[in-house]
């Protein structure tokens, strides 16, 4: 008999190896090889994929539809996608564990389903009779069209998309999925990557929408190989704490759109609901007359949001300070705070700080540093902000306030919500193409000027 030969395999990136190794070379993660039977050459499975036959055609020459995008009937989602499901995509939608998967990908079934569009749903870690408990927790039980199986062979799965060959395919989850001709587990480097290679071929060639959902691991990433975000057209994914009250999905990766893009959802007992006013809800539970608390204005895409920076220094019990971040960059916060020791002088290495972004957003816009700056010096100092203010710039290493993008959708959506005062840098202001409203507009050029501006004695 001829012996299998074996490979170790990097669980984290696909490295291989044919030792065991304690830690990879390549993406330098430990005790993370796992030994998987070595196939060169997989055939069996290669039979079953039929390509279409096409030939090369001029770009000029190839015609696109108006309604080549599919509507989910989900607002927010559809911004997030760029204006709906194009055919023949494959989008992996991560999060963490019951931050609500599952549940926006039952929505999307319901919805096309509705308009008589096909869609096969594959529920791997589910009964079919558990998932039309889920539906009619959700009121999504009765909808046509949509077919739902329990299966995790994807030679079976090839077999029911040939069959009823659907508009959307939903696999619920890819790992759990598996390609009988490759002898690992569900889950494995090669499963992961030899099951979405074959799904995103099926797409391609029959102009199946394709909805992957896939776990995370505890670092917040798709759990898996790499390569796998690199096979899919879009990646898209949850954020917030599973406990919260408000989801965001954010588009990573999106070949057919804006990765800048978020949708904000609500989660209630009848599935994920749309938030029409982020910014309004994110302000709502506002302390008033509290020191520590900015309103900033952050841009994600082409949606301006209005954001609470709160901000806690209270003295240090320990020899060490601590530096804590919630939502916004820890480096930048260190950076913040040694500017604002240096240029500002004020004295916090005896100091914790904490800073966090309420509503479980995470911001990464450079437009909210002097709302983060004026937040800390705001809580050590025990001084109230300017009453119904919003504060805006990116503040240098020297202590100046440079300029940021797109500062009249920002004002614009402050003036909306009622806010009397916007602090802006000042190259911002003398540039500013603004019809003057109801907002005053204080243009500042250093971090010392803003601070004596907008800290109320």
């Amino acid at each position: 008999m001829t012996k299998t030969k074996t490979v170790f395999s990097c669980q984290n990136c696909g490295y291989q190896s044919p030792k065991w190794l304690g830690r990879c070379p390549d993406c330098n993660h430990w005790n993370c090889f796992v030994e998987e039977d070595y196939l060169p050459a997989r055939t069996e499975a290669k039979e079953r994929i039929s390509f279409s036959q096409e030939e090369p055609v001029l770009l000029k020459d190839v015609e696109v539809k108006e309604d080549s995008r599919i509507k989910t009937n989900i607002l927010e989602l559809d911004r997030v996608l760029g204006g709906g499901i194009v055919a023949g995509s494959v989008t992996l939608i991560g999060g963490d564990p019951g931050i609500g998967k599952s549940t926006i990908a039952l929505q999307i079934s319901n919805q096309l389903s509705q308009v008589g569009i096909s869609v096969l749903y594959i529920s791997g870690e589910e009964s079919v009779t558990q998932t039309k408990m889920r539906a009619m927790r959700l009121g999504k039980a009765e909808t046509s069209n949509l077919y739902i199986v329990n299966q995790t062979d994807l030679s079976f799965i090839l077999e029911y998309i040939k069959k009823i060959n659907p508009g959307v395919v939903i696999i619920d989850s890819i790992q759990v999925c598996f390609e009988p001709s490759i002898s690992s587990s569900p889950g494995s480097v090669s499963q992961v990557r030899e099951c979405a290679g074959i799904l995103t071929r099926i797409a391609k060639t029959t102009g199946t929408s394709v909805f992957i959902i896939g776990h995370v691991t505890k670092e917040g990433a798709i759990a898996g190989p790499r390569v796998l975000e690199h096979i899919v057209d879009t990646v898209l994914y949850f954020e917030g704490d599973r406990f919260a009250v408000y989801r965001i999905l954010r588009a990573v990766k999106n070949r057919f759109g804006s990765t800048n893009e978020i949708g904000v959802f609500e989660m209630t007992e009848g599935g994920l609901k749309e938030v029409d006013n982020p910014s309004q809800i994110f302000l709502s539970e506002r302390p008033k007359d509290v020191s520590g608390s900015v309103v900033t204005a952050t841009l994600e895409g082409t949606r301006p949001l209005l954001v609470e920076i709160q901000a806690l220094v209270s003295k240090s019990s320990f020899g060490y300070a601590q530096r804590r971040a919630q939502g916004f960059d820890y480096n930048r916060l260190c950076l913040l705070i040694a500017v604002l020791e240096k240029r500002i002088g004020l004295h916090l290495q005896a100091e914790d700080i904490f800073v966090n972004v309420a509503g479980g957003i995470k911001v990464q816009d450079a437009a909210v540093d002097l709302a983060v700056a004026t937040a800390i010096a705001s809580a050590f100092q025990e001084k109230l902000i300017l009453g119904e203010s919003v504060v805006l710039g990116e503040v240098g290493l020297s202590g100046e306030i440079r300029s940021i993008s797109q500062v009249a959708w920002r004002i614009n959506e402050a003036e909306k919500l009622g806010f009397k005062h916007c602090i802006l840098p000042l190259n911002n202001y003398k540039n500013l193409h603004y019809k003057k409203g109801t907002t005053d507009l204080v243009a500042v050029s250093s971090l010392k000027e803003a601070l004596d501006l907008t800290l109320r004695r």
